[in-house]
């Protein structure tokens, strides 16, 4: 019954996910705290516990929804009551938009028949396909005039605009009232384009995407707030299916995600959720907080005040918050909060890093009971700190790490390859990217020996990573560098269609190669021969094929890769699978219209298809080929989703964590200490990254209304309470404000936690 719903409010680490669980449990607990009894509806004498109307949930359905704020978050939520629960109530966990997702993919029978779809099975489009497939179709739009008068690159401004459509559906605002949201909002937000253009150009994507049954994010949610959940057979189906919800964190949730349980709470079902006044941590990617607040009344109140773990918040978070809203307000620190100031940002990294390898050899601390959080981490940051603290044996774990594919030597590698044995991609291939190649394919493994990394020179192996260990096997290559740019200077033959690699007794003083380095390379020439051999028989399948049997022979035959090389190569196989499938569908609905468009006009895929980016204009018409495209679209440094599953399964690293304020937050940990990097950085109240292009247009208690001047002051300072706050309940004993005087630009830092840096004790002194 809906009064017997629960909204629990809390702060970080109060314990409202517990209490949340702890609700579940008393749900199964109806009848006489049995769960046998539950299953079988056998009358039992009640507890006080229990609610007056049961919730009939069958074994065999998912009775109750789950959700959770981030796929991480779903993880652990689920696990808890799994565990809690003893495994015997099936749950169905899932994030908002993973739950709209499915929704909308198994009922898409219905969504045809409303909409008047063709009957075709969805695929749905990752972000940097969306990308893509919308740059190509708005190109003749987006023209040099456009991007001219925005003042933006075209990649940025087809994010942006695609990100309006993602907003708007967040928000229940369907794509056809978009331009009136602009119209009202978007005058004084630094675009020179008409509401109505910008409008067109999403209808426009939207249609077509639909007529090939191609889905985001943004498509997907609209279908499910705008038909689906609106459709009288849909929510009787949705009530039969679920009686019970359990949402956790709604604070960082949609808007559209009330109008989901709004829904269920009206036709009869229970519900608990749990709510965050200093989270908000999505809000500007979606999220709509104030909104999803107005569920509580469906629920009777519920509040916890003490934390669940000791922690700073209590303490300092209201005297710091006010010493940096109020400059005329005095505070004087305790000894838990000191500083370490420096004059550039690289002796900072240095001193950082040089305090924390300290404390850990000394036994004060461990290094899984570290944290260091930054408003921003550039690659030199991640870097630099990584590689001191590996060199002293203390390892890094760096949370949700995306970089561009692109980054990863085996990634580069493995399309060098590609583009060798393919016929056309010459002109994707030179010898620096050869030499590359013939060092990483040429791997082997040595027990016990102290070699620091696949190459002497670490760049070429990853971008900002350290040497990877695993037990007392080193990884190194059998071509080193220097041989390696020998051999692709003198055995490598450019070729636009056919670029081929020489037998190495084309070098005149090959023996200078060496035995172990001649004989890797002859046995990868002979594996690209016989590849491109089968290649010209048409015994490969495909690209992904190839690109598993290479893995298989080069990077897994004798050893098991490392976790994060691992997650790279299915990264890649991901990727290629998701693009192949979609270049197979385009092709398909192309040459399904081909005649019935007859002369009107050529076929949108065939335009998407052939249409290439003006700096390859001049190129050879091969470079058209799906496989020349996927290339091009990684050394773009696309990044990508990341592979499932993210994280690797057991027991946690004992290592220090390294992470943007946005993802430490997401993740919801806390440790002994924290090291706030670049504490005068004024990214400390911007949302920078987490924050999309017109995010304020679309809350709905302003939905439209322009977003002033006052409205951004307001909207730092409320951010910076928040992360304040949150961090101060994620830390128990001791933190650390690193700040440097220039930034990594050179620029004087002056952000708002300048005057808390100013008032603590350094610690210079003791590492001097």
């Amino acid at each position: 019954m809906i009064s017997h719903s629960v909204w629990i409010v809390g702060n970080s680490r109060s314990g409202k996910t517990t209490r949340l669980v702890e609700h579940f449990c008393r749900w199964l607990q109806i009848e006489n705290h049995n769960f046998e009894l539950f299953y079988t509806k056998k009358a039992g004498k009640k507890s006080d516990n229990s609610i007056s109307k049961p919730l009939g949930l069958k074994q065999t359905e998912p009775g109750v929804l789950v959700l959770a704020a981030n796929d991480d978050n779903r993880r652990e939520l689920s696990d808890k009551i799994v565990t809690k629960t003893l495994g015997k109530y099936p749950i169905r966990a899932k994030t908002p938009l993973g739950f709209f997702q499915d929704e909308v993919i198994l009922f898409w029978p219905l969504l045809i028949e409303l909409l008047h779809l063709k009957a075709q099975f969805p695929v749905r489009l990752r972000p940097e396909t969306e990308q893509e497939l919308a740059t190509k179709l708005w190109r003749e739009q987006l023209d040099a005039e456009v991007l001219r008068r925005v003042g933006v690159n075209e990649y940025r401004l087809v994010r942006r605009i695609l990100d309006l459509l993602q907003l708007a559906a967040y928000s229940g605002t369907p794509c056809e009232g978009i331009a009136e949201v602009l119209q009202k909002g978007l005058e004084e937000n630094g675009i020179n384009l008409e509401p109505e253009f910008l409008a067109s150009l999403l209808l426009d994507w939207r249609n077509w995407c639909l007529e090939r049954g191609l889905l985001t994010y943004g498509i997907i949610t609209e279908l499910y707030s705008q038909h689906l959940l609106s459709d009288r057979h849909y929510q009787e189906r949705l009530t039969q299916r679920y009686q019970a919800i359990l949402a956790d964190d709604v604070d960082d949730y949609p808007a559209v995600a009330r109008q989901l349980c709004e829904t269920l709470l009206e036709r009869g079902a229970i519900g608990a959720f749990t709510y965050n006044p200093d989270g908000a941590i999505r809000w500007g990617l979606g999220a709509d907080p104030n909104y999803l607040e107005g569920l509580a009344r469906h629920c009777r109140l519920e509040t916890l005040f003490a934390p669940v773990e000791e922690s700073l918040a209590e303490q300092l978070a209201t005297p710091i918050v006010e010493f940096i809203t109020q400059p005329l307000v005095m505070l004087e620190l305790p000894a838990t909060v000191q500083s370490i100031q420096t004059t550039s940002r690289a002796e900072l990294l240095r001193t950082t890093a040089e305090v924390i390898g300290k404390a850990i050899k000394s036994g004060r601390i461990q290094p899984e009971e570290i944290a260091i959080i930054a408003p921003g981490l550039d690659a030199i940051a991640r870097y630099t700190i990584t590689e001191i603290l590996t060199k002293q044996n203390i390892p890094v774990e760096s949370l949700n790490d995306q970089r561009p594919l692109i980054s990863s030597p085996m990634i580069r590698a493995l399309l060098t390859m590609l583009a060798l044995i393919y016929p056309g991609l010459g002109r994707l291939v030179d010898r620096d990217a050869v030499a590359e190649m013939l060092v990483v394919l040429s791997r082997r493994q040595e027990a016990g020996g102290e070699v620091e990394s696949l190459t002497p020179q670490r760049h070429l192996l990853q971008v900002g990573e350290p040497a990877q260990r695993s037990g007392s096997s080193v990884l190194s290559t059998h071509i080193d560098p220097v041989r390696a740019g020998l051999i692709a200077d003198y055995c490598f033959v450019p070729h636009p269609d056919r670029p081929n690699l020489l037998p190495v007794t084309s070098f005149e003083r090959w023996d200078r190669i060496g035995y172990a380095a001649t004989t890797a390379y002859s046995q990868i020439l002979q594996w690209i021969e016989k590849q491109r051999s089968q290649q010209e028989q048409r015994l490969i399948p495909s690209p992904i094929s190839l690109l598993y049997l290479a893995i298989q022979d080069f990077f897994c035959k004798d050893n098991n890769p490392p976790y994060d090389q691992m997650a790279a190569l299915r990264e890649l196989l991901e990727t290629a699978q998701h693009y192949w499938e979609i270049d197979t569908r385009l092709r398909q609905g192309a040459g399904g219209r081909g005649q019935e468009a007859g002369g009107r006009r050529q076929g949108a895929e065939e335009v998407l298809i052939n249409t290439q980016h003006s700096a390859l204009s001049t190129q050879h018409s091969i470079l058209s080929t799906p496989l020349a495209e996927f290339i091009q679209l990684l050394r773009r440094g696309t990044i990508t989703a990341n592979p499932y599953p993210l994280r690797p399964i057991g027991l946690s690293r004992k290592a220090v964590t390294l992470a943007t304020i946005f993802q430490y937050r997401s993740s919801r940990r806390s440790h002994r200490w924290h090291f706030w990097l670049d504490a005068g950085s004024p990214l400390w109240a911007k949302g920078g990254a987490a924050t999309l292009f017109g995010a304020p247009l679309f809350l709905r208690d302003r939905l439209g209304e322009a977003w002033t001047a006052q409205d951004e002051k307001n909207t730092e300072q409320e951010r910076l309470r928040r992360i304040l706050t949150d961090l101060l309940s994620r830390v128990s004993e001791k933190v650390y404000l690193c700040h440097s005087d220039l930034a990594v630009n050179g620029q004087e830092q002056l952000g708002p936690l300048l005057p808390l840096v100013h008032t603590c004790v350094s610690v210079i002194s003791e590492v001097a």
